[in-house]
């Protein structure tokens, strides 16, 4: 047989390899657990190949850089972490924390790799499920920048009073330890109830990725914006 042209080789290569992904994790534990979880069930349910490093960011560092609204610190951080994942042969580059997407408009100016930006992500979810108000759980920069102004086609209705204070802490605490504890969640039902029987919200929005360790669509009786699984979904569309 004749050996094949270029073209030919090329068509083949193109429909068997697989890109790359390049996930920055540990920012918190269980945060990072719901993508790698999440990404090996999605691709297994597509008999799709998942190719995926990971490395590690400091989640106490995170918060520090997040309240002290520090981005040129946090960017710095990820800029070492993504060439990193570029030096392992990545292709792309996701977070995979929604607080630590506080800075993302500078570190996707410098990134060494595309990056698949949750925000973009999450608005589009919105837009075409036509929610029109949505209550956000989170951190308080998260809830207080109603998700950093990214989403414009919804009304985001945040905690009142304490509450606002007090999902902000379970949080942190939640986030950090990777673990939540009965009166974390307390805190994060109350703030749904204010949601729901007060502001009549259309949706909850999972404003942190830990969250998945309260709520998912199968232990809730309202929908939820559940930014994780969207930016999940995303960039296992980039490779399908």
């Amino acid at each position: 047989m004749g050996s094949l042209p270029f073209w030919a080789f090329w068509k083949i290569f193109m429909e068997y390899s697989v890109m790359q992904i390049g996930l920055i994790g540990g920012i918190g534990p269980a945060a990072t657990d719901f993508y790698y979880r999440n990404l090996i069930t999605r691709f297994a349910s597509e008999d799709a190949d998942l190719d995926m490093t990971i490395v590690h960011a400091d989640a106490a560092t995170l918060v520090k850089n997040l309240m002290d609204d520090n981005k040129d610190a946090q960017v710095a951080i990820y800029q070492r972490l993504t060439q990193r994942l570029k030096n392992a042969g990545a292709e792309c580059v996701a977070i995979t924390s929604i607080a630590g997407h506080f800075c993302v408009k500078k570190f996707s100016e410098k990134s060494v790799l595309p990056v698949v930006d949750l925000l973009s992500c999450v608005q589009a979810e919105v837009e075409n499920k036509g929610y029109e108000k949505i209550g956000i759980l989170g951190t308080k920069p998260v809830m207080e920048s109603k998700f950093y102004s990214a989403i414009q086609s919804a009304e985001m209705v945040l905690p009142e009073g304490d509450l606002l204070e007090g999902v902000h802490n379970a949080y942190l605490e939640m986030a950090i330890s990777g673990h939540a504890s009965e009166d974390q969640k307390m805190v994060f039902d109350a703030a749904c109830n204010q949601f729901i029987t007060q502001n009549k919200v259309d949706a909850v929005m999972l404003g942190g990725t830990d969250l998945a360790l309260v709520y998912n669509p199968n232990n809730v009786d309202f929908a939820l914006v559940d930014c994780a699984a969207v930016h999940v979904e995303k960039l296992f569309r980039l490779h399908s």
